[in-house]
């Protein structure tokens, strides 16, 4: 993001886009972005009704089955793994986007902002308490973080650990994702600064640079994998206390 005479505005192909008149940070375009390409991918370009993918929807197909059997099924049964898909599948993709379009040029990288990474460990925090909730009862719930079989007085002291427990996890996902993003972002810009400092004889650091952007493409994958992996235990836990 650029500023002009304190006009915050982001640079595309297209012209200046003035942030301030849209009341959007450069990230908030980013989450904006990323839905639309969701929309774009999974509404046009997936070929779901094709008897044999190929292809992109191949491609999608093989990252779909993933997120729902290795993820979602295998965390939280076969019913329940089922009918959570969709959430698990929907944070996956839209962390994998935003993590990309952290790699282009044009873009910013938004779950390097520890606002946006909060955002998303809220959507997991609100489905397990409200999942929950929902599955087991306000009752159900509460008994969650009542261990069975431990002496009354003991339970004074573990029944705040467990429930500032279930907030740490979300905290957990927040600085995960938000910290790896980031440094990778700062070592990479470290590497071009070499360049720009130095000149030519910081240019070797550039074959550095390449290898770690390669490298990020893969942490890419998979920090959206791990947080949806994450995602996927808190949930089981609280939602199934009795395993």
């Amino acid at each position: 993001m650029y500023k002009v005479a304190d006009h915050p505005y982001w640079k595309t192909p297209f012209g200046k886009v003035y942030l301030d008149n849209l009341n959007l940070t450069s990230h908030g375009l980013m989450l904006i972005f990323a839905s639309l390409f969701m929309i774009l991918i999974f509404g046009l370009l997936y070929r779901k009704k094709d008897p044999v993918p190929r292809g992109f929807t191949n491609l999608l197909e093989v990252l779909i089955l993933f997120v729902r059997d290795k993820i979602a099924i295998a965390n939280l049964g076969e019913h329940d793994g089922r009918k959570m898909a969709p959430l698990f599948l929907s944070l996956f993709f839209f962390i994998l986007f935003l993590n990309l379009m952290g790699l282009i040029p044009i873009f910013t990288s938004a779950t390097g902002n520890v606002n946006v990474t909060a955002g998303l460990a809220l959507v997991t925090l609100t489905v397990m308490i409200g999942g929950a909730i929902y599955k087991n009862g306000l009752m159900g719930f509460i008994h969650a973080f009542i261990p069975h079989g431990v002496p009354w007085p003991v339970m004074i002291l573990l029944i705040p650990i467990e429930i500032m427990g279930m907030f740490i996890k979300a905290f957990a996902l927040t600085m995960r994702l938000f910290a790896n993003m980031l440094a990778g972002s700062i070592v990479v810009y470290s590497i071009i600064g070499l360049v720009i400092v130095f000149g030519a004889a910081g240019a070797p650091s550039l074959l550095l640079g390449v290898a770690i952007y390669c490298l990020k493409v893969f942490v890419a994958f998979l920090q959206a994998f791990v947080f949806t992996l994450l995602s996927a235990l808190f949930i089981n836990q609280i939602h199934h206390p009795a395993h």
